[in-house]
């Protein structure tokens, strides 16, 4: 006789765990508390669909924080296998010029859910809609729609508690804290930062890319770009420093990030560039000897005295190092992903519960950290995947 699986939420982790596992051994459903399933991962496709990054597996798993714990899922499904599984399923892909891995081009997110969805549904996976859990039974069978669900193992897969509006609202966290499962309190991840800008400086500039840049924090560097916004800075080149700024914020209320306008060049370089130049002012100087653009001019001339800015010396350490301070982050809500949840000591390493047998949690409601890219729908899928291996082979 088949055992019973209930897989609790239907995002990308619950997805790759009802495709991995064994229909000749399981019964499984899905339990979705909104109408449809994957609505998350279909926001998150409006805005560049990076289904995983392309870059060595050693390397990839080096973006967590911590790795540890999902150093064997990685390994167990890597971002070449989620690549090649999504082919044979009827979603092609390709390898953009960042690395990140894409649906072919004309293939729209919800393509890429239906075919998921119809793989499962030819697995004989049952998806049942509007079905909200909210305790636990006893023997531990979990409570939908106020009634216990006989089940052999249950799989929570609830996400975090960014983009509410799609239900991954965290409310799950006071239920499973009251069980004495340890967890950790939300906090933004892949989010913007908070900078107190000059008023002059965001009316001109607000909107405005710094390109080309590196953005370094507590000895971790990130390459990339990043967006003046009136809140203060966001994209990929600070997105990565996520727990470096957490960090400074928690212990000092604010953070410092160091930012180099012009990493292809050496301290040196600029410096012999600025004295040698034969434009009449340095702003003309930093505009054509260093192509730097106007807001990283402005920015410098703002934030340092008239001495350093027309010193070369000064002036080549900042272009170099330019300290940032930041006083907060963006709201859980605004962020792209969230860290918190389950805490990594409460489930073993096949992502089971210490404190209740039978029961797992995967995916982004575990305390994980990744950067933005393809690495946090990488790790979801191979946490599912996994766990479905884990449980194939325990009968």
């Amino acid at each position: 006789m088949k055992k019973r699986i209930a897989i609790i939420g239907s995002g990308p982790s619950a997805f790759l765990l009802a495709a991995f596992l064994d229909a000749e051994k399981f019964s499984v459903t899905i339990y979705e508390k909104n109408k449809t399933a994957g609505r998350k991962f279909l926001v998150a496709g409006k805005g560049g669909f990076n289904l995983t990054h392309s870059e060595p597996i050693n390397q990839l798993i080096k973006r967590y924080t911590p790795n540890d714990l999902l150093e064997k899922a990685l390994l167990n499904f890597t971002n070449v296998q989620f690549k090649n599984w999504l082919e044979q399923i009827g979603v092609p892909t390709y390898i953009g010029s960042s690395k990140r891995v894409y649906p072919r081009q004309g293939i729209k997110p919800i393509e890429v859910m239906n075919s998921i969805l119809k793989y499962l549904k030819e697995k004989g996976i049952d998806i049942k809609y509007e079905h909200t859990f909210s305790d636990w039974a006893e023997n531990h069978k979990p409570i939908i729609n106020k009634k216990s669900i006989q089940t052999d193992y249950t799989v929570f897969a609830l996400g975090g508690a960014s983009w509410k509006v799609t239900g991954s609202d965290g409310n799950w966290l006071d239920t499973f804290s009251k069980k004495g499962i340890k967890t950790k309190t939300f906090q933004a991840s892949n989010c913007g930062y908070q900078v107190a800008w000059k008023s002059r400086f965001i009316e001109k500039h607000e909107g405005t890319p710094l390109k080309n840049i590196t953005i370094s924090c507590n000895n971790k560097t990130q390459k990339g770009e990043a967006v003046i916004t009136k809140f203060g800075l966001e994209g990929n080149s600070i997105y990565g420093l996520g727990p470096q700024i957490r960090d400074q914020l928690l212990k000092h209320s604010k953070a410092t990030v160091f930012i180099d306008f012009k990493p292809s060049l050496i301290a040196e370089k600029i410096h012999s560039k600025i004295t040698l130049s034969k434009h009449k002012n340095t702003t003309e100087t930093l505009k054509k000897e260093l192509k730097l653009s106007p807001p990283i001019i402005e920015l410098l001339k703002i934030s340092i005295s008239k001495e350093a800015y027309l010193n070369a010396e000064s002036l080549s350490k900042n272009i170099k190092k330019f300290p940032l301070e930041i006083v907060n982050a963006a709201s859980v809500d605004e962020a792209i992903s969230t860290v918190g949840g389950i805490d990594l000591k409460a489930v073993s390493e096949n992502f089971e519960l210490k404190k209740m047998s039978n029961q797992f949690c995967i995916g982004e409601m575990l305390d994980w950290d990744a950067p933005t890219g393809g690495y946090l729908l990488q790790a979801c899928a191979s946490t599912g995947v996994n766990l479905a291996k884990h449980l194939n082979e325990i009968d």
